[in-house]
């Protein structure tokens, strides 16, 4: 795959990269909604020294309640002073925003109810549409083009701000607001005008391939996701060879991201993080199925949580990665609160692999490169790893 699968539709492009992305595919790996334990006996903010991640909460929340003193948006004051801290991931996000991106986690979000992907000549192609949804309604299918959005081209355009058009702004774009996409099959070039919905995702999906192997589709990791994992495994044969399809999987609740590796491993280590410079670790539970040949698909796509999984996998020698390097997003982001109700998520650490791998900026290596044919690949791989029989 040369592009990036993506399940829900993030808002516009409005407070840089980092809000963008968050929405794109719930990326983020922090502490705001449970995904990684608070250090015992802290909070974020508290005190590290004269520099670094504390200092950074600090200035924002200071910022912040000048601003409010004055009478002026505090909201507006965090932004500014989050975009002088040069924190790549750090953002600023509304009371209403802060809560739909708690939504996306627990698996609702705001949107069409379609799947996209850039291709290679830099058009957008759609990879799946959700039953039951206003894009299903509408008639579209999986391998439609999209041509544009509210009557802007998209061909060409990062797939984030594409996705981000489809969802418009949580203020001015709720279920029930419209829009247009110029959509293209085969010869045939139409509109169609469709209205924004409540939705819940489809966060793993499983497929039987002709010749016995389990294909697990993990597009998010949101709550939930790790016992979706389980269940296929119990529903699969014993033996039986298994792909963990992590493509365009951009990240999630951390917990559940562990909670995966938990399905693979007999405890262990996961992952190792730094909050405000102290040192953590993440296990896996013990129990997990260690027997079953594994493959772990990859691309650009795959991000922060989907990238910790995969650098548990590879580093404990647990299964093989196909596909192309991974994006490289391995930082954590803890939350701090404002006086008008709005959040300031701000980069206060980053996670490293078992073997001790920094992600962050690096993303990770797969063991073998693959491009469209990763599948294919997978398959004969496995072929080699095990017999299902």
């Amino acid at each position: 795959m040369s592009g990036r699968d993506l399940f829900c539709q993030p808002r516009r492009v409005r407070r840089g990269a980092a809000l963008t992305l968050v929405f794109a595919g719930v990326l983020i790996t922090g502490a705001a909604t449970g995904s990684l334990p608070e250090p015992a006996g802290s909070a974020p903010g508290a005190a590290a020294g004269p520099v670094g991640p504390a200092s950074r909460h600090e200035a924002v929340e200071r910022a912040a309640a000048e601003a409010m003193a004055d009478g002026k948006s505090p909201m507006e004051a965090a932004e500014r002073a989050v975009s002088r801290s040069g924190d790549r991931w750090g953002a600023v996000y509304s009371e209403g925003e802060y809560e739909e991106f708690r939504d996306a986690l627990d698996g609702r979000y705001t949107g069409v109810g379609l799947w996209a992907r850039q291709e290679a000549d830099g058009r957008i192609a759609v990879t799946r549409v959700r039953s039951g949804s206003p894009a299903a309604d509408a008639g579209i299918r999986a391998g439609d083009r999209l041509r544009s959005i509210d009557g802007g081209k998209v061909e060409g355009r990062p797939v984030t701000e594409v996705i981000a058009l489809l969802r418009g702004d949580a203020e001015d774009a709720p279920a029930g607001t419209t829009v247009t996409l110029g959509l293209e099959r085969g010869t045939r070039a139409w509109s169609e005008t469709v209205r924004r919905a409540r939705l819940s995702t489809d966060s793993v999906t499983v497929r039987r391939l002709p010749d016995g192997v389990t294909v697990l589709k993990i597009a998010a990791f949101t709550k939930g996701s790790a016992d979706a994992v389980r269940e296929a495994l119990r529903a699969a044969p014993a033996d039986g060879r298994t792909v963990l399809d992590l493509r365009g999987n951009s990240g999630g609740l951390v917990t559940e991201a562990v909670d995966t590796a938990s399905a693979f491993l007999d405890g262990g280590l996961v992952a190792t993080y730094d909050v405000d410079g102290d040192q953590r670790v993440l296990h896996a539970e013990s129990g997990g199925d260690t027997t079953r040949p594994l493959v772990v698909l990859v691309d650009g796509g795959t991000m922060s949580a989907a990238e910790l999984l995969t650098g548990a996998l590879q580093d404990r020698g647990r299964a093989v990665v196909i596909g192309s390097r991974t994006f490289g997003k391995g930082s954590v982001q803890m939350p701090t609160k404002l006086p008008d109700g709005s959040v300031a998520e701000l980069t206060v650490g980053h996670y490293r692999t078992p073997g001790g791998h920094a992600v962050d900026g690096r993303g990770i290596t797969p063991d073998l490169e693959a491009g469209a044919g990763a599948l294919e690949q997978a398959e004969t791989v496995l072929a080699g790893l095990g017999d299902p029989s």
